[in-house]
């Protein structure tokens, strides 16, 4: 059996070599395997960092992805790959030496369509443990099961992914028409069809996060955005706590607009924004209290982002796809 690990990349010059020296230490020794990753034509230098782990690494090529979208990188490296399995990695995230091993392990004794760890966060600088600590709680996930490092058992989506091909096959590649959420789409065909995805905590990695408010929203923006396809591709969302920030900032603005010709919208939406500020304050304390005190300032704000960008993202696709009916 062969192993193929692919990876998108571009302009991922912060976290590459990070995440080489991860891929590189594996505790692999059988089966064999190989990494494969699709550049989307870098121009920060994270091409001439490959080029030099390629001339001294036999197991990682490189090839291009000109699209530069994840899903058409994700596919151009399945093509390449010569793997019986596929395990997808991420060069924003480390991974335990032996993620490898044990993602073998969980697809062979669960026989499941794709398996996964749990999503982890490490973070060094304020606003990135901030925004780790947020990423963490219920409040920002919605209970997506992902987000809990001990939780074993079926999920509705996993971080990543490891396959065997002949699954990928059956079920069709990546969506390359989604530039983001084609993790989700993907799983969400493989549920449909009657497969089973599942978590395990013994498969380990750590996602960096991102490190500033900006860079936060539009990443949530854009998961909001692109939800909006998948669900009409598929009639529905994979999950409904998808819908659950657009529709509350469309009740909001809803009330604000009704609030100019009658009264009682104007204190339902002071209500409403009580309640969530409430609700802002008591996520941010138990966070706070988990991950420490010193991220307090942040959190709210942090909270805030998550939700206010992926819900106008959501809007704002919605919006696009009604125009086009």
């Amino acid at each position: 059996m062969i192993v193929s690990v692919i990876v998108p990349v571009r302009r991922e010059i912060a976290s590459i070599e990070r995440f080489l020296m991860s891929l590189a230490a594996q505790d692999v020794t059988d089966p064999d395997w190989e990494a494969i990753a699709a550049d989307g034509m870098s121009d920060d230098g994270t091409r001439d960092v490959l080029a030099r782990w390629v001339a001294q690494w036999p197991r990682l090529k490189v090839i291009d992805n000109p699209r530069g979208h994840v899903s058409s990188g994700l596919n151009a490296a399945i093509r390449a790959a010569r793997g019986d399995v596929i395990v997808r990695m991420d060069a924003h995230s480390e991974y335990a030496p032996d993620y490898l091993r044990e993602c073998l392990a969980v697809l062979a004794e669960t026989a499941a369509d794709n398996v996964g760890g749990p999503a982890l966060t490490r973070a060094t600088r304020w606003m990135a443990r901030a925004i780790a600590a947020a990423y963490r709680s219920r409040f920002a996930s919605g209970g997506a099961k992902f987000h809990s490092p001990d939780y074993e058992g079926p999920v509705d989506t996993v971080p990543y992914g490891c396959w065997r091909r002949e699954t990928l096959e059956q079920i069709g590649l990546f969506d390359e028409s989604l530039v983001r959420n084609q993790d989700d789409e993907l799983n969400l065909r493989i549920i449909r069809r009657g497969g089973r995805i599942w978590q395990s905590p013994r498969i380990q990695s750590w996602y960096w996060p991102r490190g500033s408010l900006r860079a936060l929203f539009s990443q949530y923006f854009q998961y909001g955005f692109w939800k909006v396809p998948v669900i009409r591709k598929h009639g529905r969302p994979a999950s409904w706590r998808h819908l659950a920030p657009g529709l509350c900032l469309l009740v909001g603005l809803g009330l604000a607009a009704a609030s100019i010709f009658w009264r009682w919208p104007l204190m339902a939406l002071a209500v409403l924004a009580g309640v969530y500020a409430i609700s802002l304050v008591v996520a941010s304390l138990a966070a706070a209290r988990q991950h420490g005190w010193d991220l307090l300032p942040a959190l709210p704000a942090v909270f805030a982002t998550y939700q206010i960008a992926y819900g106008l993202g959501f809007l704002a696709g919605l919006t696009i796809y009604l125009k086009t009916l």
